[in-house]
């Protein structure tokens, strides 16, 4: 049976919550109810399917990530979006950060099965966001202000089982 798997940086928890507070939003004032399925995130490799028998090589993999590198800060400032009519998304912005592209460049060392553009982002609300609702959402988020910061010092393999579940973690760490 195949399972569906990606590779991200969490915030923590406190921000995770911050960030619910704008997809429960999306939810109730612009009927986007996917927005609540799953917790704040910056996504390093694409949710992916595998046999559940590869899972073994997965962890390979993911534990072959070079992660010695020192923690980083990521600076979370505004929302942005990607305005496409048929799947419109709004996100928190991360500021450019060359940290999370090292550390995107080395989890692609290893999982480059799938070609994707790399363009940080927490999303808000995404899925069933309507073309009509994304531009009323938009017109309110474009200009909200929401400043951040958190510390990146490891990196989590999720698996699908219903919900995302973390099933591996590595730390980021010059050691």
């Amino acid at each position: 049976m195949k399972k569906l798997y990606f590779i991200a940086i969490y915030p923590p928890q406190d921000i995770i919550k911050e960030i619910q507070a704008f997809k429960r939003d999306m939810a109730v004032s612009y009927d986007n109810s996917k927005a609540l399925k799953n917790d704040a995130h910056i996504t390093l490799f694409p949710p992916f399917s595998r046999e559940a028998e590869l899972e073994e090589d997965i962890f390979v993999a993911f534990h072959k990530i070079n992660t010695q590198m020192l923690p980083f800060e990521i600076h979370l400032n505004g929302f942005g979006s990607f305005p496409n009519p048929k799947n419109p998304v709004i996100f928190v912005r991360p500021e450019s950060n060359p940290g999370l592209s090292d550390l995107h460049h080395r989890v692609r060392q290893h999982f480059n099965f799938i070609s994707y553009s790399f363009t940080p982002h927490v999303t808000v609300g995404y899925r069933n966001l309507s073309w009509d609702n994304y531009l009323r959402a938009w017109e309110k988020y474009k200009e909200k202000n929401y400043k951040t910061s958190f510390l990146v010092d490891k990196i989590s393999l999720l698996r699908h089982d219903g919900r995302w579940v973390p099933i591996a973690e590595k730390k980021l760490s010059v050691h």
